[in-house]
């Protein structure tokens, strides 16, 4: 298998973890099953379309519509999946959902270096990669979108895609490994030790 088959298959398993996130929260939130393959959808695929409509390159999924199939696969896998759960824990949907923000952030930004645009811009488009289709997610969920939440998130993209963008001129694999990882690690101890970047202060001191 060469490196773009890799990359391609690989950019199905992000879409299939963030499908899987939409649709655990789908679930918590009670929803029916359009609700389900709404929040699914537009969280696999919603930071992919706003990343590529910006770029002014082809819309991904219109153009090879297999990624709607891997959607629907991951939608139905995981409502067999929690028909046997009942309950799913928050924690879980963080997980997913930072597995997910891994796998975009760097394929965001590799997409984005080969279209030839500047190491800056492959880190934006990286993060918007990301982030976006999660804050759509939450803000349809009528939740406060994670990326707007105390934790480190968009803040992790930001060095996850910095390590990509660093590696990339030596391996694009090894680019594309450390820079995951590195995002998923840190989003992972955000969550576990509730990493924060703190800039506001209420003003009686009572935080």
């Amino acid at each position: 298998m060469d490196l773009a088959t890799f990359l391609y298959w690989f950019d199905h398993l992000g879409v299939a973890v963030f499908a899987i996130s939409g649709t655990l929260l789908a679930f918590r939130k009670s929803m029916d099953g359009v609700g389900a393959i709404v929040l699914a959808t537009v969280t696999a695929i919603g930071g992919g379309t706003t990343r590529d409509l910006i770029l002014g390159l082809p819309v991904f999924w219109v153009y090879d519509p297999l990624y709607l199939y891997t959607i629907a696969t991951a939608v139905i896998l995981t409502v067999i999946w929690l028909r046997y759960k009942a309950f799913i824990q928050q924690q879980t949907l963080q997980i997913a959902d930072a597995v997910g923000v891994a796998f975009f952030t760097v394929l965001g930004a590799l997409k984005t270096a080969e279209a030839g645009f500047s190491p800056l811009i492959c880190i934006i488009m990286g993060t918007m990669t990301a982030c976006f289709g999660g804050m759509l997610r939450d803000v349809l969920a009528r939740d406060i979108p994670m990326v707007l939440k105390g934790e480190l998130y968009a803040t992790t993209c930001i060095i996850g895609g910095t390590v990509f963008v660093l590696l990339a001129p030596y391996s694009q694999l090894t680019a594309i490994i450390f820079g995951g990882l590195t995002t998923l690690l840190i989003r992972l101890g955000a969550i576990r030790w509730r990493w924060s970047l703190t800039v506001f202060h209420d003003q009686d001191g009572s935080r």
